[in-house]
């Protein structure tokens, strides 16, 4: 240790490559094999995303793990029904490719994780939120995100259920009005490992390529 603290560490070419592969290997995982996974694994990853940045480093993630049979039932039972619903936005052929998509892991998953956003904490004192106050969700996203990386760097894929009513699954898990529900999380080990998203695979959306999303001004 200098005077000036840590030295900071030397990311090498190996890493930025292994990195990328890192990057390219996560997957959206919809299908999991139901082998128990290590709670103390678990924790050690939900610690690891807290390094996350967020908004005036409030902090605002509240992890909530589901084991309990009735209460992931309510889970099950709210995306049966926002999926039932989603399914009558399309017609013809991609209605029909909709309905023929995996688009959640909820039956086979052993850990299921909710993450929700603190909209009343008072940690940050506020900083930064007046005028995008959306940044407190933004940095739950980071954490997410982070657990997402950090997971699949230990052989466990993540799979984002987001065709759920928030409010059916925060009532069901019994958390604070003030939480906002983020991300409800599927955690386990894949089936199967694949470097191209699910829904390139069974032709649902193409990646898009990367110069039609960068703009320049």
């Amino acid at each position: 240790m200098s005077d000036h603290g840590p030295q900071p560490p030397s990311f090498d070419e190996a890493f930025r490559q292994s990195f990328e592969q890192l990057l390219i290997w996560r997957r959206d995982v919809r299908r999991f094999r139901r082998d128990p996974v290590d709670a103390g694994l678990i924790e050690r990853l939900i610690a690891l995303s807290c390094l996350a940045p967020s908004v005036g480093n409030a902090q605002p993630w509240r992890f909530v793990t589901v084991a309990d049979p009735a209460r992931r039932q309510a889970v099950r039972a709210s995306f049966l029904d926002c999926n039932a619903d989603a399914l009558n936005d399309y017609q013809g052929e991609r209605a029909k490719l909709y309905a023929g998509l995996k688009l959640s892991g909820l039956d086979d998953a052993p850990v299921h994780l909710a993450v929700f956003s603190d909209h009343g904490t008072e940690a940050g004192h506020g900083l930064g939120r007046k005028t995008m106050p959306q940044t407190m969700d933004f940095s739950v996203v980071c954490a997410v995100y982070s657990f997402w990386l950090a997971a699949r760097m230990h052989g466990l894929g993540v799979g984002w259920v987001s065709i759920l009513d928030p409010e059916a699954v925060r009532l069901a898990l019994e958390v604070p009005a003030v939480w906002s529900l983020v991300a409800y999380l599927c955690v386990g080990l894949p089936v199967e490992d694949n470097e191209l998203p699910e829904l390139v695979r069974f032709g649902w959306q193409d990646r898009e390529a990367f110069e039609s999303v960068l703009f320049r001004r």
